[in-house]
C-alpha cells in the first residue's frame, strides 16, 4: 500500500530525513549543513511509504500567519515518474487547508516547475541559485 502522512513518530521523522539525505545530499550534492537546518525543529514533516519502505518526504513551516512554506519535497529516484509526487503534495496541501493556510509558497528547482504548475502553483520570481541549484519561487492560493 502506497500512502503519505504527517510525521508522528521518531521513526517516521528519521525516515523522512533519510529520504532527504539520499536525494538532496547524496544525489544532488547539497551540503548536509544546508539540507538539515534550523527550521527542521519548527516544521511539520511528511513522509511517504510503499508498505514499510519510505520513498518520499517534505515539510511545511509557517512563513506568515496564513502562509505556509513548502520545502524539501523529494521522491527517491526509483519511485519517480509514477505520480507519487502528487501523493506527497496532496497530503501537504490537505494539511495546509486543515490548518487554515490561505496560500502556500515554495522554491521549486527549475526542472520541477512543470510539476508544480500542474498543481496550480505560479512562478513569482526570476531564477535564482539555492545550494548551487537553479530555483524559482512559486505560490498557490488555497
Amino acid at each position: 500500500m502506497v500512502f503519505a502522512k504527517i510525521v508522528e513518530t521518531e521513526k517516521e521523522y528519521d525516515d523522512a530525513i533519510f529520504i532527504r539525505r539520499k536525494v538532496f545530499v547524496e544525489e544532488q550534492d547539497v551540503p548536509l549543513h544546508l539540507e538539515l537546518d534550523e527550521y527542521d525543529m519548527k516544521a511539520t514533516h511528511f513522509v511517504a511509504y510503499d508498505g514499510d519502505t519510505p520513498f518520499g518526504a517534505g515539510r511545511i513551516r509557517i512563513a506568515e500567519p496564513t502562509i505556509g512554506k513548502v520545502e524539501r519535497v523529494c521522491i527517491l529516484p526509483e519511485y519517480r515518474g509514477k505520480k507519487l509526487g502528487n501523493l506527497m503534495m496532496e497530503c501537504m496541501e490537505d494539511y495546509a487547508k486543515d490548518h487554515q493556510f490561505k496560500k502556500l509558497k515554495l522554491n521549486a528547482q527549475s526542472h520541477a516547475i512543470p510539476f508544480y504548475e500542474k498543481r496550480d502553483y505560479v512562478i513569482t520570481s526570476p531564477e535564482f541559485l539555492e545550494a548551487g541549484i537553479p530555483h524559482r519561487a512559486m505560490e498557490k492560493e488555497l
